[in-house]
């Protein structure tokens, strides 16, 4: 399941409590558009703002929803005893893989976080994939601790953030992590705006925002740059260009979270509070964006 296209919906909540008419929704149009993973309850989907329950009913229909599509849900928080709890739920739901980030409040150290992911893939019967989310968690893998953690049983994909390195590099940095971690742990990216850059050098699987909510059009994408096309890979990256300068700008979650109001496919407003999708001029220049082209 850690190859090719996996998208990450909203989790859409009103009043605080998640609305899954709409969530269900979402989940059906991923599978109706044959994506190849489904990653419910990654960061998109605001894991970390609900509670074991929320979280464990959320996987059980996203699975139920999948029409047979591998789904992954994060097990992560801050103690060790809550994420094997997730795991179990989330096991006993029938997902294909966890993913987990390494979240504290009390910064962790890199013998921390091995021994961490070293309890963990140990404990669980699914694949792990490794989130290395430095803008979210705060924490930094070295090359060292990640090429450590890949090599743990259990291990099933790495989830590396946007490099920020030109083309050549990034091919460079991916052929030495791939030379370096065993064959049956695969490379993925996240970072949207990143992403096509990322599979060109050689990264396996893309972890997307935006195939959450508009599954056809990032597939197409990501078939392109999978396939090495570069020519098509540069021209259907160039035309979402104005989407991408708004996820560099604002973040991915608020930005698709807007987009998914606007469009009317949840309610208004969908995140945690405190947490708000855009708004003002903002939301006005998602809403040109939108009008621009029809995203599907």
């Amino acid at each position: 399941m850690f190859t090719g296209l996996s998208a990450f919906p909203l989790t859409p909540l009103v009043n605080g409590q998640v609305d899954e008419t709409a969530f269900l929704s979402l989940i059906e149009t991923l599978a109706a558009a044959r994506v190849d993973s489904i990653g419910a309850l990654g960061s998109t989907g605001s894991y970390a703002y609900l509670s074991r329950q929320q979280r464990a009913r959320v996987t059980a229909l996203a699975v139920e929803a999948a029409d047979g599509i591998p789904v992954m849900t994060s097990i992560g928080a801050l103690r060790l005893d809550e994420m094997l709890q997730l795991a179990d739920d989330a096991q006993r739901a029938g997902v294909r893989g966890l993913l987990l980030a390494p979240l504290s409040y009390q910064p962790l150290s890199q013998e921390e976080a091995y021994r961490l992911y070293e309890r963990v893939a140990l404990a669980v019967s699914v694949p792990l994939c490794i989130y290395d989310n430095p803008a979210t968690t705060g924490f930094t893998f070295t090359p060292d601790l990640l090429r450590a953690v890949a090599r743990l049983p259990n291990i099933g994909s790495i989830k590396l953030s946007p490099s920020g390195a030109a083309p050549a590099q990034m091919a460079e940095e991916m052929a030495a992590l791939r030379r370096d971690i065993p064959a049956t742990v695969t490379t993925g990216t996240s970072g949207d705006a990143q992403a096509a850059s990322a599979l060109l050098a050689g990264a396996e699987i893309w972890y997307s925002v935006a195939a959450g909510l508009w599954p056809h059009d990032m597939r197409a994408l990501a078939e392109a740059a999978l396939s090495g096309d570069e020519a098509r890979t540069a021209a259907l990256n160039a035309s979402f260009e104005p989407l991408w300068a708004l996820f560099r700008h604002h973040g991915s979650l608020r930005v698709i979270a807007a987009a998914a109001e606007l469009t009317g496919r949840v309610a208004t407003p969908c995140l945690p509070e405190p947490l708000q999708s855009l708004q003002g001029d903002a939301r006005a220049q998602l809403q040109h964006v939108l009008a621009l082209r029809e995203y599907r």
